[in-house]
């Protein structure tokens, strides 16, 4: 690219813009994340530049052969707060979301993927301070993403507080791997014990949690120490904590405010020091509100929270989480860890767009698919049609809908679907967290227009708001 890396290791083009941080009032930035050996961070400012193979000042240079000398355009609308995009008459054309763009300015939203010829990016914006993108080192994170970027931050704000932490998000997410990784950073001297509620019986979890003597029940033929005494001095990671029977809630409370366990048969109280990590794809609010869940255990472990996005929500990332995960694969197989799977811009773009409804789980499987019929050619756009359509495991959800901005470029049409379009849906499903944020600003934060925009009550988007850790405004 042309410019030179900056002190965070980012990308800068030839012409004036801020850190790749952002500001109070906002950020955004362009993740070229294909090909391989293009990729980097941009800052974007007001004046946008142009994108192209120029270099110049008021440019972005793109040195690649198929893309023209100056390609799209980029401006700012409402006081830099609205990029649009242009199409300059480019020779291989520019896409957005896979959608041509012509001479129509089209308005871009955070995550929207771009493709100038074969140059695949992804345009990321929002609010606030974006963070130092180079200050911490998780081996539970992979990429640049602002979502990364914010969850490796959150994870290493609090490793090193020994106080409970409720870690969020869907199936397929990583939340064991994150919880792994407060663990390792938190340099507590015992081992992690990680144990899944959803298997816990609610006849022998008592003597799971808390341990039991000898004699305590019927086949306790020995002393057991259960898992808060195992995992004494570390980390208990209690995975899918949703699933947790409610008669023994009242125990795991007072072992967690005040770090004392009676064991099963015994009547003497002893004390442990066990930080809990726990884990839900559960909306543990409306549990409490529906009373299977306490309310007094949810304050308790959600004292901090660490929200972790879907894959969708890390568009940025997705090429970086392939090269992770097949490069596992090949070393599983004592194979040397290049060369890495080649694929076509049109196919990493379907990639990108893809809801990855099963997130990284899914995402493994379709690496250990093209790593088992490894052709030694480009992967197509064809053959991912050829994969989804034989698995139909991983079929795309429709997005919400989320209103652009205010602005006098017209809106983006609607991006094709990658693969076979799926069955409707009378409402639309549970949003990212960006497309609530975008709702939320273009409804200026007003709960009653925002649950009319999703046909839900208010208590539902008080309830996604907690969910994604949206602190909203008074």
């Amino acid at each position: 690219m042309g410019g030179g890396v900056d002190e965070h290791g980012t990308r800068t083009a030839s012409y004036v813009g801020d850190r790749d941080t952002g500001s109070a009032a906002g950020w955004a930035r362009l993740c070229v994340v294909f090909p391989r050996e293009l990729s980097g961070i941009h800052s974007l400012t007001s004046p946008a530049p142009t994108l192209g193979r120029d270099p110049g000042p008021g440019l972005l240079c793109v040195p690649h052969a198929t893309v023209s000398r100056r390609h799209l355009e980029l401006r700012t609308e409402s006081r830099g707060r609205v990029f649009v995009a242009t199409d300059r008459g480019s020779r291989n054309g520019s896409w957005i979301n896979a959608v041509p763009v012509g001479a129509v300015p089209r308005v871009l939203q955070s995550g929207d993927v771009l493709r100038l010829g074969e140059v695949v990016a992804v345009f990321e914006q929002g609010r606030g301070m974006l963070g130092d993108r180079s200050s911490t080192s998780t081996q539970a994170v992979v990429g640049d993403s602002a979502a990364a970027i914010g969850l490796r931050n959150a994870i290493a704000r609090i490793a090193s507080d020994r106080s409970p932490v409720l870690i969020v998000g869907d199936s397929g997410t990583g939340k064991e791997s994150v919880a792994r990784e407060l663990h390792r950073l938190s340099r507590r001297p015992g081992p992690l014990v990680v144990a899944n509620c959803a298997t816990l019986t609610a006849s022998l979890a008592d003597s799971q949690l808390f341990g039991h003597e000898r004699g305590a029940f019927t086949g306790a033929v020995k002393a057991q120490p259960g898992l808060f005494r195992s995992a004494d001095g570390g980390s208990l990671f209690l995975d899918e904590i949703g699933e947790l029977p409610l008669e023994l809630q009242p125990k795991l409370l007072r072992a967690v405010e005040r770090g004392e366990i009676v064991p099963l048969g015994d009547t003497i109280t002893q004390t442990v020091d066990t930080r809990i990590i726990a884990a839900t794809n559960r909306d543990l609010a409306g549990e409490v509100d529906a009373g299977s869940f306490r309310r007094d255990l949810y304050a308790r472990l959600s004292l901090f929270r660490i929200h972790v996005p879907r894959l969708a929500e890390r568009r940025a990332d997705l090429l970086a989480w392939i090269d992770r995960l097949y490069r596992r694969w090949r070393a599983e197989r004592e194979l040397d860890p290049e060369p890495l799977l080649d694929f076509s811009a049109e196919a990493l773009e379907a990639l990108l767009l893809h809801d990855w409804p099963e997130n990284l789980r899914g995402l493994d499987h379709l690496v250990h698919e093209l790593a088992t019929d490894h052709r030694d050619e480009r992967i197509t756009r064809a053959r991912l049609g050829e994969w989804w359509e034989r698995t139909r495991a991983l079929r795309p959800v429709p997005a919400s809908p989320t209103p652009p901005p205010p602005s006098t470029a017209s809106p983006a049409p609607p991006s094709p679907s990658p693969s076979p379009v799926p069955a409707p849906r009378s409402k639309p499903p549970k949003p990212t967290r960006e497309q609530l944020l975008a709702v939320l600003e273009a409804n200026g934060w007003n709960l009653r227009a925002v649950a009319r925009h999703y046909d839900r009550d208010r208590r539902q988007i008080y309830r996604w708001l907690e969910a994604l850790g949206i602190e909203l405004r008074r």
